[in-house]
């Protein structure tokens, strides 16, 4: 398809830039999957619009401090790293960015730490910290800054540690936040337990990859970043009773059903640590997920696409259409969408 198919008009002022003070009071659009006109409702509304014996599935990855400002040893040029992904021992694939390129061999002061570039990539860099552990979490928590989205124009302020964090998150090393998530509290927890709604965990580490605009004019053209996933044996078995049982699998957020759909093998959910860069667009096959919970996504990006390929392109712009004339909020710290 055309990527200049899923785009869409989005007034500026309607970009989220901070979260509404209470994390369930955010607006929720409900979109029957194949027809019928949207409905307005509130995030708090969900115990109402699910069944007994559905599932909800979240991703439990945890937002580290990922972002590092530091200057070039000797030159004292400027540098901004973004830790990306561990590749073992004391080595992470990073973002880099300086005022000059920057090179093997060069070390980078940072918050008291020295930094070693090791390899200079395509747009990455391989960088060589001096902590591994909990030391380096220790050391991300003091001198780390909370990697925002881009589209959040505005430095990071000490609410977003907690704010850009959902209540599920446990497994550190995600550099964004599986956001459909940020809407949940324990109250609304408790709800949906009265209601006979179950939740099962899955872990998706969310990369920078997920922001990245598509480059290519083709979707088919696109490649997605590889992402580290795992989906635990007790969400496997969840996942079979609630199917055996005619339950719906309702996935909160993208990530949680890039990871469901790239886990599905013939009829049943593979249980194990993984790594996937399925792409979903219109055209694909579901297997794993019955319903979507899901943020409002940029236009012309994968994320937009996957949930086109859900809803049905034509059918999702129309929403997004009704939710901008309803002055939603949209992106990360905006309102939410439900498709089933």
């Amino acid at each position: 398809m055309d990527v200049a198919a899923f785009d869409y008009q989005l007034p500026e002022e309607l970009i989220a830039k901070a979260p509404l003070p209470e994390r369930d009071a955010s607006r929720l659009l409900v979109l029957p999957r194949t027809e019928g006109a949207p409905a307005h409702r509130s995030v708090r509304d969900l115990p109402d619009l699910l069944r007994e014996g559905d599932l909800l599935v979240v991703n439990d990855a945890k937002v580290i401090p990922a972002r590092l400002r530091g200057h070039k040893e000797g030159t004292g040029g400027k540098v901004e790293l973004l830790l990306v992904e561990p590749l073992g021992g004391r080595d992470w694939l990073a973002l880099g960015g300086s005022s000059k390129p920057l090179r093997p061999g060069a070390i980078v002061e940072a918050h008291g730490a020295r930094i070693e570039i090791a390899a200079v990539g395509d747009g990455e860099v391989t960088v060589r910290l001096p902590f591994e552990g909990d030391d380096l979490w220790r050391y991300l928590d003091e001198a780390g800054e909370t990697p925002l989205p881009p589209y959040i124009d505005r430095p990071p302020e000490p609410s977003d540690r907690e704010r850009y964090q959902t209540i599920f998150a446990r497994e550190r090393g995600a550099v964004a936040a599986p956001t459909a998530g940020l809407h949940f509290t324990d109250a609304l927890l408790e709800s949906l337990r009265l209601r006979g709604i179950s939740l099962a965990p899955i872990t998706l580490y969310v990369g920078p990859g997920t922001f990245l605009p598509v480059r290519s004019l083709r979707t088919e053209e696109h490649r997605m970043h590889r992402e580290r996933c795992t989906v635990p044996p007790a969400t496997a078995e969840a996942w079979s009773r609630t199917r055996e049982r005619g339950g719906r699998v309702i996935a909160v957020g993208t990530t949680a059903l890039r990871t469901l759909e790239a886990a599905s093998e013939g009829g049943r959910l593979r249980a194990g640590p993984g790594a996937t860069d399925l792409f979903v667009s219109p055209g694909y096959c579901f297997r794993a997920v019955d319903g979507l919970f899901t943020n409002f996504h940029l236009p012309r990006s994968t994320l937009l696409m996957l949930v086109a390929a859900f809803a049905g392109l034509d059918r999702l712009l129309a929403a997004y259409r009704e939710a901008v004339r309803q002055r939603y909020r949209f992106f990360s710290y905006g309102d939410a969408m439900l498709i089933v």
